[in-house]
């Protein structure tokens, strides 16, 4: 879980969070949704966060900020 985090950091610090043991799992959770893979799919949800950085990185940190402060 949460391998791709650490790659991460500039876009938690874009949506204002930070990821903390208690939180990690719930933001793992958050960002598969977004990307359309099945939780616990570590692999595969980071080959989508790629694809959504390289393409429209403010959406993705638009839609993680919805997402994790509704």
């Amino acid at each position: 879980m949460t391998c791709y985090f650490r790659h991460l950091k500039r876009v938690f610090e874009k949506v204002g969070i930070e990821v903390t043991g208690e939180n990690k799992r719930e933001v793992d959770r958050v960002i598969h949704g977004i990307v359309g893979v099945k939780y616990k799919s570590c692999p595969a949800a980071w080959k989508e966060v790629k694809k959504w950085l390289a393409e429209d990185e403010e959406g993705f940190v638009s839609k993680l900020k919805e997402a994790l402060n509704p």
